[in-house]
């Protein structure tokens, strides 16, 4: 009688289980249904990672109109205030003042005040630092442009790969449906033995433990697939609480070129190489500003001023001034030396770096084909596994009913069954992973999901 009750107990919460992963929506998050190509554009549109990006590059946006205005002139106001008894002072402030006169003790004079007002215009007429140091922001932009796309890469290749681990979940998940529903059969056919009196004891037992297994798988794969789903809305920059779910299986498309044509595509199109192009390309900037630092300077100056003893901005007599001023530093003490010493090593540096990042990336788009090719192969393995182990559970379970197999044949037989549907099911997902890195190795993830 509690046997009875204790398996009717299992049974109903087997079966609420069952019914949960059937429904669509999660207590407390919204839940949304994309596609592939809805879950990348989302990532792109919402991912913070992205978002930050998009905040740098404003920056260095915002250095690169930085750099031309200081092509432009440089205007200030401003205002001083002084008080003294010092004689030289003094006359100064008077002369500036329209005040003078040869009255008093040019030596010993009265404490005096004054309030200079100033209007200064600065233009520079020959700088060449102003120019590369603009040079070198421009180029930093297209760094960082270049880098911002491969972020988009690495941030698609996530949702991707999100993507494709909630679709591996869901087809594990069914996997274990599928293996609860033949276990609940061959317990049936078990139980209808028994009751017939051909079958034994023993095997309804069995058959019983290997339903709760079959139970117990199920309940992990519908955990792992409520975390698949967590971290699909992770990736594409949802709330905390949202759910995604996907529409329609991705599936791996066929051709892709031969090895030599991923190379060659990898070696123009990846973001990641561009942005070290740019890297070289300001290291030579750099270089070549090191070389400037020995060229004169040349700024043009104006001013207008106002003096006036009683009040701030008042005006008991003006002035003006205008002049240029030529700068050319003759010893440094051998810094511009090292500067330049340090530019140029700097600039082997970044070539040597970019070497080293394309010998790596064709390496990782080589890697990349020959794991997509094996898994293919795999693949195809996997699929006359599966149906074979459908055969061999077929037969056996025959053998069984007329008496001529086990029980345990028939168990051993459903679990290979399983198993070979669960490589299946990771293989599918796993082989489409592989192109996607393969894509990404080659730059084109973003262009090849959005067609």
């Amino acid at each position: 009688m509690f046997a009875e009750t204790e398996e009717k107990v299992r049974k109903t919460a087997v079966r609420m289980l069952i019914v949960g992963c059937l429904l669509p929506a999660a207590a407390g998050g919204e839940n949304r249904s994309l596609t592939m190509s809805e879950v990348v554009a989302t990532a792109l549109e919402k991912n913070h990672l992205l978002l930050a990006a998009r905040q740098e590059k404003l920056a260095v946006d915002a250095g690169v109109d930085a750099g031309r205005a200081r092509y432009l002139p440089r205007l200030s106001l401003e205002e001083g205030a002084a008080y003294t008894n010092s004689p030289t002072r003094a006359f100064m402030m008077r002369l500036d003042q329209g005040r003078f006169t040869l009255a008093g003790d040019l030596n010993s004079p009265d404490n005096s005040g004054d309030f200079r007002t100033s209007l200064v215009m600065e233009q520079p007429l020959f700088d060449l630092r102003i120019s590369d140091g603009l040079s070198m922001a421009k180029s930093e932009q297209k760094r960082a442009a270049a880098m911002q796309e491969q972020r988009r890469d690495d941030v698609a290749l996530r949702a991707v790969n999100a993507y494709l681990e909630l679709q591996k979940a869901n087809a594990q998940l069914q996997v274990a449906k599928d293996a609860l529903g033949d276990a609940r059969e061959h317990q049936r056919l078990a139980a209808a033995r028994g009751a017939a009196g051909v079958g034994l004891r023993s095997d309804e037992l069995r058959a019983r433990t290997f339903v709760s297994e079959m139970e117990q798988q199920l309940i992990a794969a519908d955990n792992g697939r409520e975390v698949a789903s967590l971290r699909l809305a992770q990736a594409v920059g949802l709330d905390a609480g949202e759910r995604v779910e996907i529409k329609g299986e991705f599936r791996s498309p066929g051709q892709v070129g031969n090895r030599a044509e991923m190379v060659a595509r990898g070696m123009a199109a990846r973001p990641a190489l561009r942005g070290m192009a740019e890297g070289v390309e300001g290291a030579g900037i750099a270089l070549q500003a090191a070389e400037h630092a020995w060229l004169p300077t040349l700024h043009a100056m104006a001013s207008y001023q106002m003096n006036d003893r009683d009040i701030p901005f008042g005006r008991d007599n003006d002035s003006w001034l205008v002049g240029a001023n030529l700068r050319w530093e003759l010893y440094d003490g051998g810094l511009r030396s090292s500067g330049k010493e340090r530019a140029a090593a700097l600039q082997e540096a970044a070539r040597e770096q970019l070497r080293e990042q394309r010998s790596e990336t064709a390496l990782q788009i080589t890697e990349s084909y020959l794991r997509r090719e094996e898994l293919g192969k795999r693949l195809e393995v996997a699929r006359h596994m599966v149906l074979e182990a459908e055969e061999g559970v077929r037969l056996i379970r025959k053998r069984y009913e007329n008496s001529i197999s086990l029980l345990v044949e028939l168990l051993d037989a459903q679990t290979a069954l399983n198993r070979a549907r669960t490589e299946l099911a990771t293989l599918e997902a796993d082989y489409a992973a592989a192109w996607a890195r393969l894509q990404h190795a080659a730059g084109t993830l973003v262009k090849e999901i959005a067609q």
